[in-house]
């Protein structure tokens, strides 16, 4: 079993956290309210918790770390009190937080001057999956660090493969991200069609979702939908921040994403509506104000 440090302990990284303490390695947490490390510690009943990310990745043989945004992954890794600090030589850093590619390489290259590899490794499968260990990762980055990795990731991970050099992984999230939006905005006015013509949504479900309209949003969210129910999961605001990020390496690389930048400006509408801490089947809202 190994040393872990988790830095990051918001709705997916204190269940991934958790996932590590129960298979067996020893977990040491960073959080940046110190009192949520300290109640995983007790939760958990086991670990311990540090102050800062540099004292929570002393002597640990691999880094985990899901924060929010680019903004906050460099501040919880560089610096003085930045994890990569505190990491010893070869200890692998592994960073969950969907952020930019461009962050990635950035931070993979300063994780080289410490003689740290970095693997950008985002996730989905959202707070459930989280909380069941069955989330699907997607990395970037070296071969060797990757191979090492895997098997730690695994404890809260039902798939998990590399897709390629720094970034990679990133690059691999935002295309999950770029379909979501596209399902997601489909299945609102498809269940706001069924409503309005007067069927029965449950049953209208249970027929097409048999065929090829069938996906993991219609199973999942089409009955909190139905209901105008929205405190199930992924928040909106934090899906503009991802659709963000996308739009913006579209603009690097060339890519088209009409739909991708409409249903933004749709979930910019929901937030609006005053949604931005609703799950993102609350495009159905706007359909129904």
């Amino acid at each position: 079993m190994a040393k872990v440090a988790f830095i990051g302990l918001g709705v997916m990284g204190y269940p991934m956290a958790g996932h590590l303490a129960k298979a067996g390695h020893h977990v040491t947490v960073y959080n940046r309210t110190f009192a949520k490390a300290e109640a995983w510690v007790s939760h958990h009943g086991g670990g311990s918790a540090a102050p800062t990310p540099a004292e929570a990745a002393d002597g640990c043989d691999f880094v985990m770390c899901c924060v929010g945004d680019d903004p906050d992954l460099e501040a919880v890794t560089t610096g003085d009190n930045g994890a990569f600090m505190g990491m010893k030589k070869d200890a692998i850093f592994v960073d969950h937080t969907t952020a930019s590619a461009s962050m990635a390489r950035k931070l993979s290259e300063i994780a080289a001057t410490h003689q740290v590899p970095f693997i950008d490794a985002p996730v989905s499968g959202g707070q459930a999956g989280a909380e069941n260990g069955a989330l699907t990762v997607m990395c970037g980055g070296e071969a060797a660090p990757y191979a090492a990795a895997e098997p730690v990731i695994m404890a809260y991970a039902k798939a998990c493969r590399l897709m390629g050099p720094s970034g990679a992984g990133q690059l691999t999230k935002m295309v999950n991200q770029i379909c979501i939006a596209g399902l997601v905005q489909g299945l609102a006015e498809g269940l706001n069609f069924a409503q309005k013509a007067g069927l029965d949504g449950e049953a209208v479900v249970d027929v097409i979702s048999k065929g090829a309209a069938g996906s993991w949003q219609m199973e999942n969210r089409y009955k909190s939908m139905l209901a105008g129910e929205f405190e199930f999961g992924f928040a909106v605001d934090w899906m503009r921040k991802d659709l963000r990020i996308c739009l913006t390496e579209a603009q690097h690389n060339g890519a088209r994403l009409p739909v991708t930048a409409l249903v933004d400006q749709f979930y910019g509408e929901v937030q609006d509506m005053g949604g931005a801490r609703w799950d993102t089947s609350s495009l159905i809202r706007r359909l129904n104000p």
